[in-house]
C-alpha cells in the first residue's frame, strides 16, 4: 500500500494550444489536509478534474490511492468522495433522495448519518433547491462523505458562507481529517488553507510556485513581522524612535507600529528603551505574515 493518496509527476494539461498545467509534480500523504492554491486561471481546475478522473492528462502520471482515476475509475468510486463547487442536482429532488441516488450509484445503501451529523437531519423531505446556501453545501459534503471515503477532494467547500457556517464546516473538515481521512482542499480562502491545510500547493500559470506547510510557505516570503505596541504613558507615540532592522508604520488607534527582518532584535530595543523610558506595556502584539500576504507576494513576482 502506497503512502501517497495523490501522486501528480510530470502531468500536463492541454486544451488546443493552450496550456493549463505544465509539468506538475506534487504528492499527498495519507492522513493529511492538502491544499491547492492558485488564482483564477491558474489550472486548480483542471488538476482536481484529471485527479477525479473526469479527464484524462495529456502527459504526466497521475495515481490515487495507487490507482489510474481514468482507468480504475469503478474501483476508486467507493474510496474517493467528491464535493463539487455546484452539484447540479434537479431541484425537485429531495435530500433523502439525493442521498439515495449517489448511495445507489456507488452500489451501497443509503448512509442518513452523514446528513444528520451535519445537521440536516429534519431537512430529509426538503427539496434541494429549498435549501439555504449553507446547508447546500453541507448536503455536498453529505454526498461525499457518506460511504466513508479514504480521500475526499473539496472544492471551494465554503464559498459564499457566512462566518458561523463556514466555521462550522471546518470544524467537520478537522474532525474527518482526526478520523484519518485524507483531505485534498482546493480554495481561494488563504485564512482557511492556513488554519486547516498540513501543507499546500501554489500554483500559478499552471506550474507549483511553492510547496511546503503553511508556516514554511510565509518563513520563506520577504514579507517582515509586524509588532504593534500600546503604552501607558505613550512614550512611543510622542518621540518615535527608531529601532534596529525595522521600518515605523503609520500609528493606528494608540498602536505603535513596526515591520521586522529581525522581531527578536527589534523587540529588545524597544523593550530597553521602554524600561529607560520609565513607560509601561499596556499591550504587545507579534504577527508573523499571513498566508495570504505570502500567496499575493508569490503570484506577482511570478507575473513579474
Amino acid at each position: 500500500m502506497t503512502d501517497h493518496v495523490v501522486n501528480v509527476r510530470g502531468f500536463t494539461k492541454r486544451y488546443g494550444n493552450a496550456i493549463a498545467v505544465d509539468r506538475m509534480d506534487f504528492s499527498m500523504g495519507r492522513g493529511e489536509i492538502f491544499a491547492l492554491l492558485g488564482p483564477n486561471g491558474a489550472g486548480k481546475t483542471s488538476t482536481l478534474e484529471c485527479i477525479e478522473g473526469l479527464r484524462r492528462a495529456d502527459s504526466g502520471n497521475i495515481s490515487v490511492l495507487g490507482l489510474d482515476p481514468v482507468r480504475d475509475s469503478r474501483r476508486l468510486m467507493r474510496r474517493v468522495g467528491v464535493q463539487l463547487q455546484a452539484q447540479g442536482l434537479p431541484g425537485a429532488m429531495t435530500v433523502r433522495e439525493a442521498l439515495g441516488f449517489f448511495a445507489r450509484y456507488r452500489g451501497i445503501a443509503p448512509n442518513y448519518s452523514a446528513a444528520e451529523r451535519l445537521g440536516l437531519g429534519g431537512r430529509m423531505g426538503v427539496q434541494a433547491s429549498s435549501l439555504s446556501t449553507g446547508q447546500q453545501r453541507r448536503l455536498a459534503l453529505a454526498l461525499a462523505i457518506q460511504h466513508d471515503p479514504e480521500l475526499v477532494i473539496l472544492d471551494e467547500p465554503t464559498a459564499g458562507l457566512d462566518v458561523e457556517t463556514r466555521d462550522e464546516l471546518h470544524a467537520i473538515v478537522a474532525e474527518l481529517r482526526a478520523g484519518g481521512t485524507s483531505i485534498l482542499l482546493a480554495t481561494h480562502d488563504m485564512a482557511e488553507a492556513e488554519k486547516l491545510a498540513d501543507r499546500a500547493l501554489v500554483v500559478v500559470e499552471g506550474r507549483k510556485a511553492a510547496e511546503g506547510s503553511p508556516r514554511e510557505l510565509t518563513s520563506q516570503g520577504e514579507g517582515r513581522t509586524r509588532i504593534s505596541i500600546s503604552t501607558a504613558r505613550g512614550g512611543l507615540l510622542r518621540v518615535e524612535p527608531d529601532f534596529p532592522h525595522s521600518e515605523r508604520l503609520p500609528s493606528e488607534e494608540g498602536y505603535c507600529r513596526y515591520r521586522s527582518s529581525k522581531p527578536a532584535a527589534t523587540l529588545s530595543a524597544l523593550l530597553a528603551w521602554l524600561q529607560d523610558s520609565g513607560d509601561d506595556i499596556v499591550d504587545l502584539r507579534v504577527e508573523r505574515p499571513s498566508l495570504e500576504e505570502r500567496f499575493l507576494e508569490i503570484v506577482r513576482r511570478k507575473a513579474s
